[in-house]
């Protein structure tokens, strides 16, 4: 193969349009941009977001609270939800999420002392509530950081 016989598939580009190519092409006369009018001009069209001298939906929407981008999202769960698994297990993110016990990670699981745990198991999470932590070590496990 040269670079001569190179060509796109079948069907995959069109020719562009050429308007204000005269009536025979279909897009002569005002080419497309209808008659008169802002939007026909030379420099014509709005910048996004005008809405015609009336105030703009970003502006009459009322702003309120505060959105921290930084912050640390965790995936909470309860000690009640490890229950699920076998004694001497060690439990980490994605066994829980083989298991069906979270959908997704985030910034990291955090365990929350809800429920009661009978099992000795290895916790592996990005955070535990003090409650949770001393559950998980009362039943004979132990709760690491990760």
């Amino acid at each position: 193969m040269k670079l001569h016989e190179l060509a796109p598939a079948e069907g995959s580009t069109r020719e562009a349009k050429r308007v204000g190519r005269g009536h025979g092409s279909g897009w002569g006369k005002t080419a497309a941009k209808g008659h008169k009018g802002q939007n026909a001009r030379s420099g014509g069209g709005v910048r996004p977001g005008f809405e015609g001298g009336q105030t703009r939906l970003a502006r009459r929407i009322p702003k309120r609270g505060f959105n921290n981008i930084f912050a640390t999202e965790y995936t909470a769960i309860n000690v009640s939800d490890l229950e699920k698994f076998v004694d001497g297990t060690t439990v980490d993110a994605e066994l829980l999420k083989a298991a069906g016990v979270i959908k997704k990670e985030n910034d990291g699981v955090k365990v929350l002392g809800n429920g009661e745990l009978t099992k000795k198991l290895t916790v592996k999470a990005a955070a535990f509530s003090a409650s949770a932590k001393e559950k998980i070590e009362k039943a004979g496990g132990e709760a690491e950081v990760v």
